[in-house]
């Protein structure tokens, strides 16, 4: 193997290894951000609901707006990337 191979080998680890690392790191605090609203929500839930609200009917009602909010940003990212998409093309 020559030497410029091994650059390159060299600098297409080190490349492949910072993508991976940067996207480990993007999905650690998008797990602690996810945490952070999945309390927010209940917590919303439980003061919407009073001391009644922790049965089942306050989950029923926090898996819906779970799924609302879910919905909603998986809607918004989506038409965000066919718009850029067509500004690709």
């Amino acid at each position: 193997m020559s030497e410029e191979t091994r650059k390159e080998s060299r600098k297409k680890f080190k490349k492949q290894s910072l993508t991976t690392f940067t996207t480990l790191i993007i999905s650690a605090f998008s797990l602690v951000a996810a945490l952070a609203w999945n309390e927010a929500i209940k917590e919303m839930v439980y003061q919407f609901i009073g001391t009644a609200g922790e049965g089942w009917i306050a989950m029923i009602i926090y898996a819906v707006v779970v799924t609302i909010i879910a919905v909603i940003a998986i809607l918004f990212i989506n038409a965000q990337v066919a718009k850029l998409e067509e500004d690709d093309e």
